[in-house]
């Protein structure tokens, strides 16, 4: 198989399956292993003099080893299954909508529920928020995640097969772990945020399109690229824009972390800034459609490659 067949392959099963939490409870789920890796390298390196530096030479080691496993297990001659089965591991389409979904649903529960939710997948501090800032908080997720989680290792894996989502993933959960702006990881962790911001860069504005073709399109496609560079990251803020932009919500503005305020701005600053839990299925909806959009256009390209290779 092509790696486009594959990744036809790759996307349907996750969005059928999702992460199944009985084979992740008994093996442990690869980005766990991952983070284990890294927090091990981490503990044993990231002291003394020198931590920028040591902190590249552990992101390259780690990106080094993450190729050379993925090229040998993608060289075993089984059709492709184990770069399929590799890549629907690291595929967190479903996973996200399923994330999503459960804040959704908490906020009929009551808004102990609903921050109790959004909390397992923001690191804002929720406990100040109301409805309308746990439905932000949730739909800000969704659409980062969806360049994070799908499209950025669709991309990679397109590129290089397993080897490139296996890379992408362990940069992207380095970045997440070491990638902050503190006394203890800003210089350690400086390597695998600038690295991680390179993966994302395409991606993250091919998000934005695709999120942008889902639904107030014009509209969509001039908020993200307006205000998209007012996200503090250099990729977030497209596809977070793009989504704004496509429901004409106001997304952003300010946020609290470890009990202090940032005062961030506000993207798509005249939408709709009352937002419900409603508003969080609308996001899912979009999402749902720029998933199949993608998928669409991969399917295309394997109908392509099986005229060309007929002709």
């Amino acid at each position: 198989m092509t790696h486009v067949e594959m990744l036809v392959l790759v996307l349907l099963v996750d969005a059928a399956l999702g992460d199944p939490a009985w084979l992740w409870a008994r093996i442990g789920h690869p980005a766990v292993w991952m983070g284990r890796l890294i927090a091990a390298c981490e503990s044993r390196t990231n002291h003394g003099a020198g931590r920028r530096a040591k902190g590249l030479v552990v992101v390259l080691g780690l990106v080094i080893g993450a190729a050379i496993l993925g090229s040998l297990l993608a060289w075993i001659p089984d059709y492709g299954l184990l770069e399929v089965a590799g890549g629907v591991a690291l595929m967190a389409h479903r996973s996200l909508l399923d994330h999503m979904q459960a804040v959704r649903r908490a906020c009929a529960q009551g808004m102990d529920a609903a921050r109790k939710a959004v909390g397992m997948i923001v690191g804002r501090d929720v406990s100040g928020l109301d409805e309308s800032g746990v439905a932000r908080a949730a739909i800000e997720s969704g659409a980062e995640n969806f360049s994070d989680g799908v499209v950025a290792p669709a991309f990679w894996f397109l590129i290089f097969g397993l080897p490139g989502i296996l890379v992408y993933k362990l940069v992207n959960t380095a970045d997440s772990m070491i990638g902050h702006k503190d006394a203890r990881y800003g210089a350690f962790g400086w390597a695998a945020a600038r690295l991680d911001d390179v993966l994302n860069y395409v991606p993250a504005r091919l998000s934005g399109l695709l999120i942008c073709a889902t639904g107030r399109a014009r509209a969509a496609f001039d908020v993200m690229k307006h205000d998209a560079d007012l996200h503090a990251s250099p990729n977030a803020g497209w596809p977070e824009a793009a989504m704004a932009g496509s429901l004409n919500i106001a997304l952003g503005g300010p946020r609290a972390y470890g009990g202090a305020v940032t005062p961030l701005p506000w993207m798509n600053s005249f939408g709709r800034r009352d937002l419900t839990a409603a508003d969080i299925g609308a996001a899912m909806g979009r999402l749902w459609r720029a998933w199949a959009i993608l998928l669409l256009g991969l399917v295309v390209l394997v109908t392509l490659g099986w005229l060309t290779s007929i002709a």
